[in-house]
């Protein structure tokens, strides 16, 4: 009985030691850095599209036949000729397409959810936003793709940015910066919506009227009064001024910081409701 009693003595204790191992591992996994986790769930959104290449099409085609159909089609009309034309729209049909390109992060996010993956991702002991940070990583390579493409099209056509280089890394960062703080409000909208389709329906619903009512295609001056307010203060705007005038060599810090204030608050709203709603989602 004394060995039976010493043996089931040393069980418990082995299994209390096991126990304490497993959550001491636990509370290692957890705590695995939260960029390292960010970038293996990046690593999973470029594998996703290295196996369905199709997803390449938005920032390859879209980009040449948006800048071609507009210079083309309205460059006469409004500014007497292509050449002349394509120097104003190129930097606003830039910041449009990326800005378009944005909600395609919701989408993703959202067929994550429909097909079950979200909730096998929520059990997973890391940090719970990673899945959601590691994605939008990948779609900034994603904007920068998209906007080097649109800027070989511009330079074949003729843009030629009086900034120079300096002046054009200087509107990428811009533009990304302002696209990565933009792609949380349709990565909230994923989590709220309930299919696919009536999120890009709401998000295209939002980018249409914001990026058409803006300076991208036209000087605000040539607007009626009680539109120019809207325009003004409409950040697509905001965004296009600071970047065209970056490629120009005549941007300012107050137009920099337009930028960044716009974006940050964009970010300060909608990232902390985004990652509240990941976290308390109820499952399905």
């Amino acid at each position: 009985m004394e060995q039976l009693s010493e043996k089931n003595s040393n069980t418990v204790v082995h299994k209390e030691s096991l126990f304490n191992h497993l959550s001491s591992n636990e509370q290692q996994v957890k705590g695995t850095n939260a960029f390292v986790s960010s970038l293996i769930f990046g690593k999973r959104a470029l594998l996703r599209i290295k196996h369905v290449p199709e997803q390449l099409i938005d920032i390859t085609i879209l980009p040449i036949i948006i800048l071609l159909m507009f210079t083309y089609l309205f460059g006469g009309a409004v500014a007497g000729s292509t050449s002349d034309y394509l120097q104003f729209v190129f930097p606003g049909v830039l910041a449009m397409t990326v800005t378009m390109l944005t909600m395609y992060t919701g989408v993703d996010l959202k067929r994550d959810i429909e097909k079950g993956v979200f909730d096998r991702f929520r059990t997973l002991p890391i940090w719970l936003p990673s899945p959601l940070v590691g994605a939008l990583f990948v779609d900034i390579l994603r904007y920068l793709v998209a906007a080097m493409i649109m800027a070989s099209l511009g330079f074949i056509l003729g843009f030629r940015p009086d900034g120079g280089l300096t002046g054009m890394l200087l509107s990428f960062a811009l533009l990304l910066f302002f696209a990565f703080c933009l792609s949380w409000i349709w990565t909230l909208l994923a989590l709220v919506l309930k299919t696919e389709k009536s999120l890009i329906m709401v998000s295209t619903i939002f980018i249409v009227p914001f990026t058409f009512v803006s300076n991208v295609f036209v000087d605000p001056g040539t607007l009626p009064s009680w539109l120019q307010g809207f325009v003004d203060m409409n950040p697509i705007s905001i965004v296009v001024n600071a970047i065209r005038d970056s490629m120009n060599g005549i941007v300012t810090m107050a137009q920099i910081g337009g930028v960044f204030l716009v974006s940050i608050i964009i970010a300060a709203v909608f990232v902390p409701l985004t990652i509240y709603l990941y976290q308390h989602k109820s499952k399905g």
